[in-house]
Formats: C-alpha cells, sequence, structure tokens
C-alpha cells in the first residue's frame, strides 16, 4: 500500500502540475485607445479634394514694396564740408563711397526711382550766396557718384541753401552739421 500511496501522490502531483501548466491566467485586456481626435477642420462639401497627383499651387509670394525701406534709406550718409567751402573732405569721400552701395542698390531693385541729391549751408552769409554754395555742393557730390558709376539720369540736384538746417542753434558744431548734401529717394511718376 506504501507504494499505492506513493504511486498515488506521485499521481496527484503530476496532474496538479499539468493543471497548473494548462490553467489559463486571465489578464487585464488593456482597453482600445480611444479614437484619435480630429486636429485638422472637416472640409466644406463645396471645397474639391485634392488627390496625390494634383500639385499644390504654389504659395504667392507677399507683395514687395515699391519703395526702399527705412533701414535702407538710413544707410545713406550725409557728406559734410567745411565753410564756405564745396570741395569734397576725405570724410565726405568715404561717405559717398558708402552711399555708392547702396544708391547702386536701390536704383536695381526700385528702377523707377530716382536719387535727389540735396545741397545745403549754414546759416551765415546771405540766402542767395548760400543757395549758390550748396548748389555747387551738390554739383560736386553728383560729379563724385557718377564716377563711381551711378547713372547720371537717375540723380537730381537741388539746392535749399541755409533753408532747411538740421540744427538751429548758433554754434560751429551746428553750423559743420548743417553744411552738408542729403540724399533721398524719390518715386517717379512717369
Amino acid at each position: 500500500m506504501k507504494m499505492n500511496r506513493g504511486v498515488l501522490l506521485v499521481m496527484v502531483a503530476a496532474v496538479s502540475l499539468g493543471a497548473c501548466a494548462k490553467k489559463k491566467v486571465a489578464t487585464a485586456t488593456p482597453a482600445p485607445p480611444p479614437p484619435a481626435a480630429q486636429q485638422t477642420p472637416a472640409r466644406p462639401a463645396t471645397q474639391p479634394t485634392r488627390t496625390a497627383s494634383t500639385p499644390a499651387p504654389a504659395s504667392t509670394p507677399a507683395p514687395r514694396s515699391n519703395m526702399p525701406d527705412a533701414a535702407t534709406r538710413a544707410r545713406i550718409e550725409d557728406a559734410y564740408f567745411d565753410y564756405n567751402q564745396h570741395t569734397l573732405r576725405p570724410d565726405a569721400i568715404a561717405a559717398l563711397q558708402k552711399d555708392s552701395t547702396e544708391l547702386r542698390d536701390i536704383l536695381k531693385d526700385y528702377p523707377a526711382y530716382k536719387l535727389t541729391i540735396e545741397g545745403h549751408a549754414d546759416e551765415r552769409g546771405s540766402a542767395e550766396y548760400n543757395m549758390t554754395l550748396a548748389q555747387a555742393r551738390a554739383e560736386v557730390a553728383k560729379t563724385y557718384l557718377v564716377g563711381v558709376g551711378i547713372p547720371s539720369e537717375q540723380l537730381g540736384l537741388i539746392s535749399y541753401g541755409k533753408e532747411k538746417p538740421v540744427c538751429t542753434e548758433s554754434t560751429e558744431p551746428c553750423w559743420q552739421k548743417n553744411r552738408r548734401i542729403h540724399i533721398v529717394a524719390n518715386a517717379t511718376h512717369e
């Protein structure tokens, strides 16, 4: 009987182990993912649907300004002159040389523009004398700019004499600021 008992124990153990191996453990099945939220609004029924063979229309660039921007205009420097003179000083030549690069770019990008060289003088002297001196300053600046490649036909001149000062104090530093040429870009209306 000992043997039967031993066999019985082995059989019970085998059945128990076999039952464990075949027993399926219930595991929690993960919930299905929630439906993805639509990120793009539904198209109206009147809008045609694009197919892969239809190319997307090219994006239209923003319209370009027909005027040089303020930053470009601000890079144009004034050229200054000595008292009672219309000859270019070394600092005036350097300013005009730097300006010539900006002016070429403006004329290339805005061909409908004309550049005006304004001549100015300080308050000393008669109005007639200062008009003539300021005109001579504008002319010498134009001659320089034409010499470095700016088209003469796009350069206009105007003399303001002492009529449009940038500084109104009666001091040498202020007068120096007024003895100048100033270049502006103007649209032509042809």
